[in-house]
């Protein structure tokens, strides 16, 4: 079996790609939308012919990308039919299978999470994808999208414990870097959910986590009840081939930090930060042309509008206006650094100015 664990940084998702190695048939399961592209460039390099993309729950942290994957690639959508969701192409209950080639994965319902919440275990229950049913170390919140902490406990110690201690647990998100676990050591060191650990105290351990709103979830989750089908897609021949770009749910088009660094000569990078900051401890990107937010219509025709602009700024925010700006201007080659100065700083790349 081919097998890639995936990762976005913005929302720390996990997607995995499965496919049956003689067959080349593919399963994708918790695609991100921002990642799309990504996904669908590995798929290709690695030859295979995606069937599948499959939802572990309605996400309130990120918007699928399984919409989209079925936009340009026809690949169907399946998710729980306990989830609520709209538009999918197969709906699971508990014990149904999802085939690939040769292999297979079982749905097992772990609600508590939310209450669409599925656990997918493969064939010879070597590997669980437990979502946010059950993280490493820890376990989804249970305090909105009917969560119920007693039956997410029961979920667990009823759908997940009981697959062999050997079996390889890979989580929808982690926070701290780590990519895997298995049932003997959740079982053994989880401090939420591990063996002792009678229900009620997992009851109290939830109710008073005290965890602040998801900041996307008033996005997020109305997309996902429409299996990440946006209200307005992107533009019909807007497709870009100058930088391999990602077109974000919010409608702004991004390059990743390294791309970026390897590519400085082929592009205008156009800094809307204010002067304090361009000159401030984040310093800024060699090359760069600071142009304040407030004054780029202003001084627009100042860039050519034949080569690719990257807009900078401090996070990402700012300088995603100035690409809208810009498009509306008549300028076509435009992105938005991802994660703006911040990433670019923690990925380690030069700057002038700036300190450590």
């Amino acid at each position: 079996m081919i097998f890639r664990q995936l990762f976005d940084p913005q929302s720390s998702t996990y997607t995995y790609l499965l496919a049956d190695f003689a067959t080349r048939e593919a399963v994708l399961i918790d695609p991100v939308f921002e990642q799309a592209q990504r996904d669908a460039a590995l798929v290709a390099e690695l030859g295979l012919a995606l069937a599948w993309t499959i939802e572990t729950h309605v996400h309130a942290d990120h918007v699928t990308a399984a919409w989209l994957h079925r936009e340009r690639l026809g690949v169907k959508i399946a998710l729980s039919a306990s989830s609520g969701a709209e538009g999918a192409d197969r709906y699971l209950a508990a014990g149904e299978r999802i085939e690939f080639g040769r292999r297979w994965l079982e749905a097992r319902a772990t609600p508590g999470h939310t209450a669409g919440c599925t656990t997918y275990v493969l064939d010879d229950r070597s590997m669980a994808f437990t979502g946010d049913a059950l993280l490493i170390r820890g376990c989804g919140r249970t305090d909105f999208q009917q969560g119920d902490a007693r039956t997410l406990f029961r979920s667990v110690r009823e759908q997940v414990f009981p697959l062999p201690d050997g079996c390889v647990l890979y989580p929808g998100h982690d926070y701290r870097g780590l990519t895997a676990s298995s049932v003997g050591e959740e079982k053994r060191f989880n401090p939420r959910l591990g063996e002792g650990i009678v229900e009620d105290d997992f009851v109290g351990y939830m109710t008073h986590l005290g965890l602040p709103h998801p900041k996307q979830i008033d996005v997020a989750v109305p997309a996902n009840l429409r299996c990440g089908r946006p209200e307005q897609a992107a533009p019909a021949g807007e497709e870009q081939d100058w930088a391999p770009l990602s077109y974000t749910f919010a409608g702004i088009w991004e390059v990743q930090p390294g791309w970026l660094e390897e590519n400085l000569e082929r592009v205008q990078v156009l800094d809307v930060r204010e002067p304090d900051e361009f000159s401030g401890v984040l310093g800024h990107i060699r090359s760069a042309k600071l142009v304040p937010l407030g004054a780029l219509m202003a001084r627009v025709k100042e860039l050519d509008g034949d080569k690719p602009v990257v807009a900078v700024c401090r996070s990402g925010a700012r300088s995603a206006q100035a690409t809208v700006l810009l498009r509306r201007a008549g300028l076509t080659k435009i992105a938005n650094l991802a994660g703006g100065m911040l990433r670019w700083r923690a990925q380690r790349f030069a700057v002038e100015g700036g300190t450590d």
